[in-house]
């Protein structure tokens, strides 16, 4: 049931093929959001729905983000059920393989208010608010999707950038925290440790995500990632720093520190648990840590952007995918935390071993250490992106 490892990553801003030109490239994009025309309003870009007479819906998601038949990969049984009982016929495309890389797909489009010919797209929490700053996607009728209101875990309520669960509703989650190979190294319990402990040296890795790393560098010094101040931002990046200077981290990765893990050729890591429950199945004495301090809880969001012309069939599909059997079914294929309250009693009749999986559901306590990112305007994502990755050497 589990999917490989996922050969890029939807976390990364500058993972893949992207490097430090894609950062400047991004960021002249970015600088630009705010100029005039590319801002949209509800009442200055308006969207028809006309689902009451097109029982279709356009959708585009990651790759192997989708629950597939074992024997057949080209079903899809949570999805082909949707389609059978709704009569909405969806168009599914797994177009979405970076966030920044979609966003220049769509920018011109959403920035003139017209149609990007999808009704559905799943982007990552940062680059939800970012969408959700320029106007550029359209509200949800809280009575279409009364099983969200029912059934979305309490961690994910009140997000900064969505604080109503209006615009964004979260697809998938997991968890950023830190990972180690039990047979070339002893059991890892801190951040500081991470950065710190002499027989880890040159045999670490860090995420090339900015929001990770920095957020639990952030926890591990006792600030809070979704509320922190700049000053807050340069102490915790003074210590990554230092860690870059003493030789400690041997590189910065998006998931491509999966295998390496894996092999024992880096000990440990900041990395994330979607991976770490694929590489541990296969070998238990990798394991995913909460360090005391923090873990950071990160979500991909379904959203219906502007002009798409299906959004009670959207809203249709979103409900449907948090009734709790499905989300189970969902979950046991993709291995990322699950959103739905409801869904882990489901997945005991699917896998008792997923369904006890702290991983896929987390309990209270893993879940009361966890963080989400604070939303950033543009002047603050250019310059923390900026300080970032000059200390990371991208």
């Amino acid at each position: 049931m589990r999917a490989p490892l996922r050969p890029l990553s939807r976390r990364g801003l500058l993972t893949g093929t992207l490097g430090s030109a894609a950062l400047l490239a991004a960021g002249g994009s970015l600088a630009g959001c705010g100029t005039k025309g590319a801002q949209q309003t509800e009442a200055g870009c308006v969207s028809e729905d006309l689902s009451g007479a097109e029982k279709k819906l356009a959708f585009s998601n990651w790759p192997q983000y989708m629950d597939v038949d074992e024997k057949d990969e080209s079903k899809r049984p949570s999805l082909d059920e949707f389609i059978t009982k709704s009569g909405i016929q969806v168009t599914y495309t797994e177009d979405i393989n970076d966030n920044n890389e979609f966003f220049g797909k769509v920018q011109n489009q959403l920035a003139a208010c017209q149609s990007t010919d999808r009704d559905i797209i799943v982007l990552t929490d940062w680059m939800a608010a970012r969408m959700i700053r320029l106007g550029w996607i359209q509200k949800l009728d809280p009575t279409k999707i009364p099983n969200v209101q029912a059934n979305l875990l309490p961690s994910l309520l009140n997000r900064s950038f969505d604080s109503e669960n209006r615009i964004s509703i979260p697809w998938q989650s997991g968890l950023a925290g830190l990972a180690y190979n039990g047979s070339v190294t002893k059991e890892l319990r801190t951040v500081d440790e991470l950065l710190t402990r002499p027989d880890l040296k040159g045999k670490v890795t860090a995420l090339s995500e900015m929001r990770d790393t920095m957020g639990l560098l952030l926890q591990s010094n006792g600030h809070d990632p979704a509320t922190f101040t700049a000053a807050q931002f340069d102490d915790a990046l003074n210590k990554l720093k230092k860690a870059v200077d003493s030789g400690q981290i041997r590189k910065f990765t998006g998931n491509d520190y999966a295998p390496d893990l894996a092999k024992g050729d880096i000990a440990a890591c900041i990395g994330w648990s979607g991976d770490v429950i694929q590489l541990s199945s296969e070998n238990e004495k990798v394991q995913f840590v909460a360090p005391d301090s923090g873990v950071i809880l990160y979500s991909d969001n379904m959203m219906v952007p502007n002009k798409a012309t299906h959004k009670g069939n959207a809203e249709a599909l979103i409900n449907y995918y948090y009734e709790p059997a499905v989300a189970a079914t969902l979950a046991a294929y993709v291995n990322y935390i699950c959103p739905v309250k409801g869904a882990q009693a489901e997945m005991e009749k699917i896998d008792p071993e997923l369904a006890a999986n702290p991983l896929i559901f987390p309990d209270d306590a893993l879940l009361a250490k966890s963080a989400v990112f604070m939303a950033l305007d543009e002047k603050q994502e250019k310059e923390y992106e900026g300080k970032f990755q000059q200390v990371i050497g991208a």
